[in-house]
C-alpha cells in the first residue's frame, strides 16, 4: 500500500494523466546519450570519439533549453512540443545513417547537437507544472520524489535496452528506438489536458539579470554543475571498467541497477516528512552521492560491482528532488520554466563535460579513477551548496523550506 502522501497526490486527476502521459516521451532521457556513446564507440573503437558525440548530444539540450523555458513561459508548451516530435527524430535517424557509412565526425557531432536540442522538453514541462497546481509543500516534495522516480525508471529501462541491442551487435537500434518514442511520446503528452490548456501567468517585475537577480539560485546553479559533472564522470566510468573487463554490456546492466536503487531512494525521501531544512537535505544528499562513488571504486570483482551499483545510486535522484524543491522556490515570478531550464543547463551541461571528461580520462587512467574524480566533483557541489547566502523566499515558507 502506497503511503498517504503518495495517495493524496495521485487522487488529483490532473497531476495522474500528466505523470502518465509523460512516461513515453521520457524514455530518449535514458536510452538517447547512453546509445550514442556505444554506437560510437562499437563503430569507431574511440571513448574520445564517442564521449564528445554523446556530450555534444547533451550539450545541444543545454544550450538551447533556456530559449525553450522562455517560449513555455511566455505562450505555453503545446506548439513547441509538436515542433519537437518532428525535428527530434529526424536527427536522431540522420546521425544513425552518418554513423553507419563511416561519415565525417564533424557531420556526426551537427546531428548530435540539433537531436539534444531539440529533444521534447517533458521533464520541464513537468517540473514547472508541479508548484503551478500544488500548494501544499508536503505534496510538492512528493511530487518531486515522484518525478524523480519516473525519471529513474526511465533509467533502469533504457541502458538495459541499451545492452540489449549491444548484445545483439546492432547499437544503431537502440538510436532509433529513442527517436520512435521521443516522437510518439511528445505527441501523446501534448493531449494531456493540463499541457493543452496551460495558462500563461504574469510575469513578476524584470531585473537586469533574470532568473540570475536571486544570488541563492545562482548558487544553486554553480552547484548542479557540479555535481552533474559527476554523472557523467560516473556515466564513463562504468562504463569503462566493464569494457576493460571485456563485457561492454555490463555497463547498461550496471547502469540499470544504479537507476533502480536511485528510484528507491527517492520514493523514500518523497514519503518521509523532513525536519531539516532543505538546504541541510540537499547536502547531504551531495555527501551520500560522492560516498557511493568512492565505494564502488575499489571493487575489482565485475559481478560485485555490477550489483554495488544499487548502493552508488541510491542518493542521486534525491539529490535532483531537493535541487528541484530549492530551484521552485527560489525562481523569479513569472519565470517558472525558464529557471527550470536553466538547472537543466546546469545540468546537462555538467553531464555533458563529465562525459567529455571521463572520455579523456579512460584513454589515460584506470577506471575506478574515473569513479574517484566524480566523488570529487560531487564534494566540490557540497561546498559551493554550503555557501548558499539567506534568501526570504526560503525563509518564507516555513521549517521545510528554511
Amino acid at each position: 500500500m502506497l503511503p498517504q502522501r503518495y495517495q493524496d497526490l495521485f487522487a488529483m486527476p490532473a497531476i495522474r494523466s500528466a505523470m502518465l502521459s509523460s512516461i513515453a516521451g521520457r524514455l530518449p532521457i535514458g536510452i538517447a546519450g547512453f546509445a550514442i556513446l556505444l554506437l560510437v564507440q562499437h563503430r569507431t573503437g574511440s571513448f574520445a570519439h564517442a564521449g564528445v558525440a554523446s556530450a555534444l548530444y547533451v550539450l545541444g539540450l543545454a544550450s538551447v533549453a533556456p530559449l525553450l523555458g522562455r517560449v513555455i513561459d511566455r505562450a505555453g508548451p503545446a506548439t513547441l512540443l509538436r515542433a519537437c516530435a518532428i525535428v527530434y527524430p529526424a536527427m536522431l535517424i540522420a546521425l544513425t545513417a552518418l554513423v553507419t557509412m563511416n561519415a565525417n565526425a564533424l557531420a556526426i557531432a551537427l546531428c548530435a547537437f540539433v537531436a539534444g536540442a531539440a529533444l521534447p522538453p517533458v521533464t520541464i514541462c513537468m517540473r514547472t507544472l508541479y508548484p503551478r497546481a500544488l500548494k501544499d509543500p508536503a505534496l510538492l516534495q512528493t511530487a518531486y520524489s515522484v518525478d524523480s522516480v519516473i525519471v529513474e525508471t526511465v533509467f533502469v529501462i533504457g541502458p538495459a535496452l541499451v545492452a540489449f541491442f549491444l548484445a545483439f551487435g546492432f547499437p544503431e537500434g537502440a538510436v532509433l528506438l529513442a527517436a520512435l518514442t521521443g516522437a510518439l511520446g511528445a505527441a501523446w503528452f501534448v493531449r494531456a489536458p493540463v499541457i493543452r490548456d496551460w495558462e500563461i501567468r504574469p510575469r513578476g517585475a524584470a531585473t537586469r539579470w533574470g532568473v540570475f537577480g536571486e544570488p541563492a539560485l545562482v548558487v544553486l546553479y554553480v552547484a548542479t554543475i557540479f555535481y552533474s559533472v559527476a554523472f557523467g564522470l560516473y556515466e564513463i566510468g562504468v562504463t569503462a571498467y566493464a569494457t576493460a573487463r571485456g563485457a561492454p554490456a555490463a555497463a547498461g546492466i550496471a547502469l540499470a541497477l544504479a537507476s533502480f536503487g536511485s528510484a528507491a531512494g527517492a520514493f523514500a525521501y518523497g514519503a518521509w516528512h523532513w525536519q531539516l531544512p532543505l538546504r541541510k537535505q540537499f547536502l547531504i544528499t551531495l555527501g551520500l552521492m560522492a560516498a557511493g562513488s568512492l565505494i564502488v571504486a575499489p571493487i575489482g570483482n565485475l559481478y560485485l560491482f555490477v550489483i554495488a551499483n544499487v548502493v552508488a545510486g541510491a542518493p542521486m535522484a534525491s539529490v535532483i528532488a531537493t535541487q528541484s524543491l530549492l530551484l521552485s522556490r527560489l525562481a523569479p515570478q513569472g519565470m517558472l520554466a525558464e529557471s527550470f531550464t536553466w538547472g537543466g543547463t546546469c545540468l546537462l551541461g555538467g553531464i555533458s563535460g563529465g562525459l567529455a571528461l571521463g572520455g579523456v580520462l579512460a584513454e589515460v587512467v584506470a577506471p575506478p579513477w574515473i569513479l574517484v574524480a566524480a566523488a570529487g566533483a560531487t564534494g566540490i557541489a557540497a561546498l559551493v551548496a554550503w555557501s548558499m547566502p539567506e534568501s526570504e523566499k526560503l525563509h518564507a515558507l516555513g521549517d521545510h523550506g528554511a
